[in-house]
C-alpha cells in the first residue's frame, strides 16, 4: 500500500513562503496525476494544485500565481512551493492522487498532513 508523509509546514507571517514536501512509499508520481489538498477547519478537503505524469500542472484559482507544484520521481517526492501566503491559506495540507476515484480504487491512504498557519 502506498503511504504518504507530508512535511514542511509551520507558522509563517502573511506574505511569507513555505515549501512542503510529500514522500511516497511507492513510485506513483510518474504513473498517476497527483496533487496537494488543503483542509481548513470545519471545511471539506479540497484540491488546490496538481501535476500529471507528463508534468502538466493545474491550480485552483485561490492559489494560482502563488503556489507551484513539482515532483522528483527519482526521490518519490512531491513538492509545493507556497509564496505570498495569506491567512486564508491556513489549513492542513495533504498529498494524494489527483483523482478521488483513483484514491478509492487503488486504496491510497491519506497521510497525517502538515499544518500551515499564516498569521501575524
Amino acid at each position: 500500500q502506498v503511504q504518504f508523509v507530508e512535511s514542511g509546514g509551520g507558522l509563517v507571517q502573511p506574505g511569507g513562503s513555505l515549501r512542503l514536501s510529500c514522500a511516497a512509499s511507492g513510485s506513483i508520481f510518474s504513473i498517476y496525476a497527483v496533487g496537494w489538498y488543503l483542509q481548513a477547519p470545519g471545511k471539506e478537503r479540497e484540491l488546490v494544485a496538481a501535476i500529471t505524469s507528463g508534468g502538466t500542472t493545474n491550480y485552483a484559482d485561490s492559489v494560482k500565481g502563488r503556489f507551484t507544484v513539482s515532483r522528483d520521481n527519482a526521490k518519490n517526492t512531491l513538492y509545493l512551493q507556497m509564496n505570498s501566503l495569506k491567512p486564508e491559506d491556513t489549513a492542513v495540507y495533504y498529498c494524494n492522487a489527483e483523482s478521488r476515484t483513483t484514491i478509492v480504487i487503488m486504496g491510497f491512504h491519506w497521510g497525517q498532513g502538515t499544518q500551515v498557519t499564516v498569521s501575524s
